[in-house]
């Protein structure tokens, strides 16, 4: 029985860490090479205490590597570790910059309580550095005819490596960048900023480009899906006053040169086609108007059958020929010298 109830006086002080204790646990992954921003939260009432960040997952063994009572930096970016204490938010946040494989491990968000029997109230934070290949977004769409923007992260020790990007299934397509980290041409723009990210720009979408692709940084890669859509079509409506209803035939156009030149060999052939028929018209008139008003001469027809030659005639002595003519028989007798 004593020692049960030592047992419990000695897990009072941990009580309170239980109950109101630091919101802030997970497991945090990181690239080698970067920066990690640990957010902890805590309860009003502890707005005024000291918040410390230490690495170690008990507190009698945990290496301290920041207070809020300690000297800052004047460049906390440079830190290897900075802590920030935001009172109006009710958190304090930590940043470790530059982390190492080495790095990787247990932590431990705190917040200093005084007394004898009161526990610090803390929360734990596992921090995984690994190297390799990272993708802001795995997955990016964008409208036929824009453009969008890939950005993939690399680890420290592929900062100097080659960088490509290609399509799954066509090494044919991999576009490197070249010794001063871009490439660009017009569907795809390729930049690298040697610290620890590269980023790829498609440009001009077009719904072919939909598919998935990969980011390499040296021999690591990871997959990235594009996906395109089409690009909306737009339905305008227009109300009509009944002004505006009325039908307004467009005005006549004009004859340009060009128009008439490219007929002009028509109306030729039309002109003269006409004047052939008019031509000919004419002429048939003319024949009929002659024969309707010109004399008839029957008598000067030549006909075998009613002129003949009358061989038995009497000629007179100056041997001139003389001419007879019979009215009943219309008869013409010749005598000839």
């Amino acid at each position: 029985m004593p020692k049960l109830f030592t047992l419990a006086l000695s897990l009072l002080p941990w009580i309170p860490a239980i109950l109101c204790g630091v919101n802030s646990g997970g497991e945090h992954a990181v690239l080698e090479g970067q920066s990690l921003t640990v957010p902890c939260h805590y309860e009003p009432q502890y707005a005024n205490h000291v918040k410390y960040w230490c690495r170690g997952k008990t507190r009698e063994f945990c290496t301290s590597l920041a207070r809020t009572d300690g000297t800052h930096s004047a460049n906390p970016a440079e830190d290897k570790v900075s802590i920030s204490d935001h009172k109006d938010q009710l958190l304090f946040s930590v940043t470790m910059n530059n982390l190492k494989e080495g790095d990787s491990g247990w932590y431990m968000c705190g917040v200093e309580i005084s007394g004898m029997w009161t526990a610090d109230v803390v929360t734990y934070a596992h921090i995984k550095v690994v190297h390799g290949l990272s993708v802001v977004n795995s997955e990016v769409s964008g409208e036929e005819g824009s453009s969008v923007t890939v950005e993939c992260l690399y680890g420290d020790r592929y900062r100097e490596s080659e960088k490509r990007w290609c399509r799954s299934g066509n090494s044919s397509s991999c576009l490197l960048t070249g010794s001063e980290g871009s490439y660009e041409d017009t569907s795809v723009a390729i930049s690298d900023d040697r610290t620890r990210t590269f980023t790829i720009t498609l440009k001009k979408l077009q719904l072919r480009d939909t598919g998935w692709y990969w980011c390499y940084a040296g021999q690591q890669k990871i997959a990235v899906r594009v996906v395109v859509t089409p690009r909306p079509t737009t339905t305008v409506s227009v109300t009509l006053t009944p002004s505006q209803s009325a039908v307004r035939l467009p005005p006549p156009r004009s004859i340009t040169q060009q128009s008439w030149d490219s007929h002009s060999h028509i109306m030729v052939s039309l002109l003269l086609c006409a004047s052939i028929i008019i031509l000919v018209g004419m002429a048939i008139l003319a024949r009929q108007l002659w024969r309707r008003h010109s004399p008839s001469y029957p008598f000067l027809e030549r006909d075998t059958e009613k002129a003949r030659i009358n061989t038995h005639c009497v000629c007179d002595l100056q041997n001139n020929a003389v001419i007879f003519h019979n009215r009943d028989s219309q008869d013409v007798h010749m005598c000839l010298a």
